[in-house]
């Protein structure tokens, strides 16, 4: 008997215990559509922090500067410096100042509004754009003029008509408006567009230490990230003699471990939903069993017409792998439209637009498994169904 004609069979069996078949699938189903939504999950997740990453710059570098056991403390000039030294391998760099307290517009007092000092190269580093009016000047720095950036959650739910020019209170004193940033997020007040940019000068002034801590530089290129992480590290040890008194984070390498760690949970979680595969092959390996013990009196006949033994051996095992094949073409119908469905649950929960999208490889490999457990877990009553006798089984009630 050929293959084709065992796969025929094995289809006709399925079909005339249709209720029993599926149920004996289900595991499967649940197993495969379990690995396509976990594994489409995590490449959803790896996408989504990849675009945050990049919208933050994957070619940045953050620098903290704690200054622990050393009475030095690194200039903002001295940091222009390390740029202007190393032009090959850095762009440029902007000192991030927080200010702490709310902006008072008119008759109302936004707290939640991101108030950040910033040097004159922040847009770019970042690659925000101005939609009206300009950004922070050099000049603003230099003579700490009291201007302000906003986003455009502030633009929109606190001024009327165009907010360039109108002024705003921060830690009681008057800003003028001098520019509004094009949409980076969804413009609520949780998001991105909830900010105040003001020049670095006057929010180191407003701070408790009134001194700079934080900066942000750029590399020339992607390329460029590892040895400009190392002229910026050179540079502050030469200033500070002490490795403890200073970080230095590159992007890309957050976003790298960030990835690393996904991977980790999804293998693990992944790991976890394939336990149900077993389960289903267990489920194809007793029905296979029942089935060998309905069968024996056609398995006895079969072999006194002169099948041999490996014809009723594939006969069996070629029966399990279609029906977990079977099983493992439903569960990737199951676990398409999971991922759909995650998808829609997660925008509208979450409000963000991270897509569940299984790949081609974790299909593959799900169903590609499912159809192994099927094969390895149907041997057995195969086997015991091929060493039949076929007296006995002509004999068997």
């Amino acid at each position: 008997m050929n293959f084709l004609q065992c796969f025929r069979l094995a289809l006709k069996g399925i079909w005339s215990s249709k209720v029993r078949s599926l149920l004996t699938m289900l595991g499967i189903i649940i197993g495969v559509s379990a690995v396509i939504v976990i594994v489409g999950l995590g490449n959803g997740i790896q996408v989504y922090m990849t675009e945050q990453f990049a919208s933050l710059g994957t070619t940045t570098l953050t620098v903290n500067i704690s200054g622990r056991g050393t009475s030095r403390n690194a200039s903002d000039e001295e940091m222009y410096q390390i740029v202007a030294d190393n032009p090959e391998v850095l762009s440029a760099v902007t000192p991030t100042v927080s200010v702490s307290g709310g902006v008072k517009i008119g008759r109302d007092t936004l707290y939640t509004a991101s108030i950040t000092g910033v040097g004159e190269d922040y847009l770019d580093i970042h690659g925000y754009t101005v939609a009206q009016g300009r950004g922070i000047q050099y000049v603003d720095i230099l003579r700490r003029q009291k201007v302000c950036v906003i986003g455009t959650y502030v633009a929109q739910n606190y001024f009327t008509g165009d907010p360039v020019g109108q002024t705003l209170k921060i830690s009681g004193n008057p800003y003028t408006v001098v520019g509004v940033l094009d949409e980076i997020g969804d413009s609520t007040e949780y998001s991105t567009d909830n900010m105040v940019l003001i020049p670095y000068t006057n929010a180191a002034k407003m701070s408790f230490m009134g001194t700079i801590s934080s900066y942000t530089f750029t590399a020339v290129d992607e390329n460029s990230v590892q040895p400009a992480k190392s002229a910026v590290e050179n540079a502050l040890y030469n200033i500070y003699g002490d490795e403890d008194a200073y970080t230095v984070v590159a992007m890309s390498e957050m976003l790298d471990m960030m990835t690393e760690m996904v991977n980790i949970v999804i293998t693990i979680l992944a790991a976890i939903a394939a336990i149900s595969l077993v389960v289903g092959g267990i489920g194809i390996m007793n029905i296979m069993l029942v089935s060998v013990s309905e069968r024996t009196r056609e398995i006895g006949i079969r072999k006194s017409l002169g099948a041999r033994r490996r014809d009723i051996l594939w006969q069996f095992v070629i029966e399990a792998g279609t029906t977990s094949a079977i099983g493992g073409l439903l569960g990737i119908g199951f676990g398409e439209a999971l991922s759909s469905v995650a998808t829609a649950i997660i925008a509208a929960l979450l409000e963000e637009s991270m897509q569940v999208v299984p790949t081609a490889g974790s299909i593959l490999m799900a169903f590609g498994i499912s159809v192994a457990i099927g094969v390895i877990f149907g041997y057995l009553p195969a086997r015991k169904a091929a060493r039949l006798n076929p007296i006995d089984a002509l004999h068997y009630d």
